[in-house]
């Protein structure tokens, strides 16, 4: 694709990039970065694909069939630990969405009320050791509550009273749907309550694409940088290009969840090597990966 920079004739250079999952509130700097012209000033022709699974943006990643995805840092963390060439080359939100949420006429107030309750989990493994972890950060063993495992009927199983809890509710989208139903709710932060903070959404490449499109992916975060920026800047006109190129999205829901979102967008693409060492120790320590990695074999500063 050609682009007019000052009069000037340039080409674009073509870059792909799968989102994590459906088009939500946690992409609109994406989204901005499109509509906004602002890959095309860093000289970039962006193609936005959604996967099919959840599971398949890493899978993908990894083949080299796409270049950029959207993931998550533990993610990461695991796949590389399998030997999936993949690194983190950018960060979209900086901090857990994931929490322990529950309903505020459940009684629970402070994490030892979860004794004797039931807990549910959508991601199994990975997110069964992060509740243990909370747990005996907080005084409770195993023994203490029953995991069980729900998929990703979250909001119902926690309105209908299947479980008590639940942990991988977003702080953004699952506490807004159920307040949205006229309950109210209450949270624990992950990163408050012995889990080491971690990077919630990134963007990855394999090693091949990076050693092949290196200044490419270098404009790429260039331009999420400046996209993150720009939303904050100008918040209703962000959601309103989210929203023109989403027309189909559940309006009241993404608003409350960009707003509860637009603090914890990445606030600089220089990511931390000691943010990813502790998590890495945490994955070790807790049986999530078998060996520890090198922060380096996970993540790459582009900027």
């Amino acid at each position: 694709m050609m682009g007019i920079v000052l009069g000037i004739i340039i080409s674009l250079s073509k870059i792909s990039l799968m989102l994590d999952w459906f088009p939500n509130a946690d992409h609109v700097p994406v989204y901005v970065a499109q509509k906004k012209g602002i890959f095309k000033n860093n000289g970039l022709d962006v193609e936005i694909l959604v996967p099919a699974e959840t599971a398949d943006p890493l899978k993908i990643a990894a083949s080299g069939k796409v270049d950029v995805a959207i993931n998550y840092m533990p993610e990461v963390v695991i796949a590389r630990s399998q030997g999936l060439k993949v690194k983190s080359i950018g960060v979209l939100v900086e901090h857990p969405l994931i929490t322990i949420l529950y309903l505020q006429d459940s009684g629970i107030r402070k994490p030892t009320d979860l004794k004797g309750k039931r807990i549910g989990y959508a991601v199994p493994h990975l997110q069964e050791i992060l509740f243990r972890a909370f747990a005996r950060f907080n005084g409770l063993r195993d023994d203490d509550y029953e995991l069980i495992n729900i998929g990703f009927n979250i909001t119902p199983s926690l309105l209908t009273h299947r479980v008590d809890a639940v942990i991988g509710a977003y702080r953004n989208y699952e506490k807004n749907e159920i307040e949205l139903e006229g309950k109210k709710t209450g949270m624990f932060l992950l990163e408050e309550n012995g889990i080491p903070d971690f990077y919630e959404l990134v963007f990855i490449s394999s090693d091949r694409v990076i050693e092949k499109k290196e200044e490419e992916l270098r404009a790429f975060v260039k331009s999420i940088d400046e996209a993150i920026r720009w939303t904050r800047e100008h918040p209703e006109e962000a959601l309103e290009i989210y929203f023109r190129a989403n027309p189909d999205v559940r309006k009241d829901l993404d608003r409350k969840a960009f707003y509860d979102t637009i603090d914890l967008y990445a606030h600089s693409q220089v990511q931390s090597p000691e943010k990813w060492k502790k998590f890495i120790e945490f994955a070790v320590k807790e049986g999530i990966i078998k060996k520890p990695l090198d922060p380096g074999e996970v993540f790459l500063n582009l900027r």
